[in-house]
């Protein structure tokens, strides 16, 4: 795929805006204020697209609603990197036969990862018929032109085209809150790991410009947002289909630049495209946080083959060693498969001794789910679910252990956090997180909600700390 053709036409946005008009006037004929409810699924990425296309809906002439009953528009952002985000779309699609049933005209959109899928789509068009629209993540772009279609041809619409995908820029936005922003810097996934359906569902990475990216971080810090989240399935891969030298260090400093109180994070990594490069930016950008959270998935080198990981068990602790050393404070968190077709109790275990060895701050586990049109889940798979079990236990207990540990030594410590909402601890009713993104919950007035502050803390568990804003 040609850099000129990754970019969305000028002419082809300006047709999606008279879309976006042709149904806005038809909403300003209703004698009410149409509803959308818009509800998103998954990863953070999915996140930013959901706040895209609830920003489209609103330049429609839609107002958001949480009330899916109330709303003329339900669109669903999907997930479809495991069996339980899909499970748990199903039966939010079974339940909206019952608000279709009591609205004739309401429109069920599906959209995201999950929506790209063939084999989702076909379930869709033969089992949930009241579902109006089908859309991937390379279609989002065209939700006003595809959604008119619904209105007034009132046909049900499919758009899952197998396709690299393209950028679209300048589409409008409805963030979710004022404290934290998701920019997302580029799309899709090139890794191909065994297990993963994403770089099927999300099309070829492509980057956006560097001065556009900077100019958005920009507005958003201006306008008082204290968080800036960089996105992207493999962001160390950022600028590689540029044809400029530039990377994502350099696109880290870049945003750094840029004056405020703020601080500045970035997802999902690939240990491959890890660079001490990137490390030594992380270090010395003061907006940056210390925080990194790299997937290691296993620490066995033949399961690594088999899920297509290109690095080794020492490659990675090496990696780890580098960012240690520019970062002696550096939080490390990291993402472990248990359970992968074809491991043995040995090969978990050697996942175990590297979380033994490593000492994160925080994982995120998870045993095996095989996800149809992915290498892995053709595999052959001999062990028994309560066997995975044990061994992804056994790693629970290890992290569970290191986490509760790592969080008491910040007892008594006054830490810089930022206060970003409300905890459901009526004791603790505010809820904050750290430069290295620990979740604190704290005593303190409310109208501190998305400002800094400086936290004592006082006491801890394995998931999160305890304490008091202090002037």
């Amino acid at each position: 795929m040609e850099r000129k053709n990754v970019l969305v036409s000028p002419e082809e946005l300006a047709e999606q805006r008279e879309y976006m008009q042709k149904i806005r006037d038809v909403c300003a004929l209703l004698t009410r204020k149409p509803l959308a409810y818009v509800d998103t699924f998954g990863c953070q990425q999915n996140v930013a697209d959901g706040e895209v296309l609830a920003g489209m809906l609103a330049e429609m002439g839609f107002a958001p609603t949480d009330d899916t009953s109330a709303a003329d528009v339900v669109l669903l952002n999907t997930c479809a990197i495991r069996e339980h985000a899909e499970k748990r779309v199903f039966g939010a699609l079974g339940e909206l036969t019952h608000t279709k049933e009591a609205n004739p005209e309401q429109i069920i959109v599906l959209c995201g990862c999950m929506a790209q899928q063939k084999r989702i789509a076909d379930r869709v068009k033969e089992s949930y018929r009241h579902v109006d629209l089908v859309l991937g993540p390379q279609a989002e772009w065209r939700l006003p032109e595809l959604l008119y279609g619904v209105l007034t041809r009132h046909d049900r619409v499919f758009s899952i085209d197998d396709e690299h995908g393209r950028i679209a820029e300048g589409l409008p936005v409805r963030r979710d809150g004022t404290v934290r922003a998701w920019v997302s810097i580029m799309y899709g996934c090139n890794n191909f790991c065994s297990y993963c359906i994403v770089p099927y569902v999300r099309g070829r990475e492509r980057s956006r410009d560097p001065e556009k990216i900077v100019a958005e971080c920009r507005e958003l810090i201006e306008a008082g947002y204290r968080e800036i989240y960089l996105l992207g399935q493999n962001v160390n891969s950022y600028g590689n289909d540029l044809d400029i030298d530039y990377d994502f260090a350099d696109l880290l400093a870049a945003v750094d630049a840029i004056p405020g109180d703020y601080w500045l994070r970035f997802m999902s990594s690939q240990p491959k495209d890890a660079t001490p490069k990137l490390f030594e930016t992380m270090a010395r950008c003061a907006h940056v946080a210390k925080c990194l959270h790299l997937p290691v998935q296993s620490g066995n080198d033949r399961v690594l083959r088999a899920m297509r990981r290109p690095y080794t068990r020492e490659g990675y602790k090496a990696l780890i060693d580098c960012a240690r050393r520019a970062m002696p404070g550096l939080v490390l968190t990291s993402d472990v498969i248990i359970g992968f077709p074809g491991e043995t109790e040995a090969e978990a275990m050697d996942t175990v001794s590297l979380v033994e060895e490593l000492r994160f701050d925080a994982l995120f586990t998870f045993i095996f789910s095989p996800r149809p049109g992915t290498p892995a889940a053709e595999m052959d798979d001999p062990v028994q679910r309560a066997e995975k079990q044990k061994w992804f236990d056994r790693l629970l207990d290890v992290q569970n252990a290191y986490s509760a540990e790592k969080h008491a030594s910040y007892v008594g410590k006054t830490l810089r956090v930022l206060i970003d909402g409300e905890s459901d601890d009526p004791d603790f009713p505010l809820s904050a997180r750290t430069e290295g993104n620990r979740l604190v919950r704290l005593k303190g007035d409310r109208t501190r909600i998305g400002s800094f502050a400086e936290a004592k803390i006082t006491d801890s568990n394995t998931w999160a700390l305890y304490g008091e804003a202090v002037e």
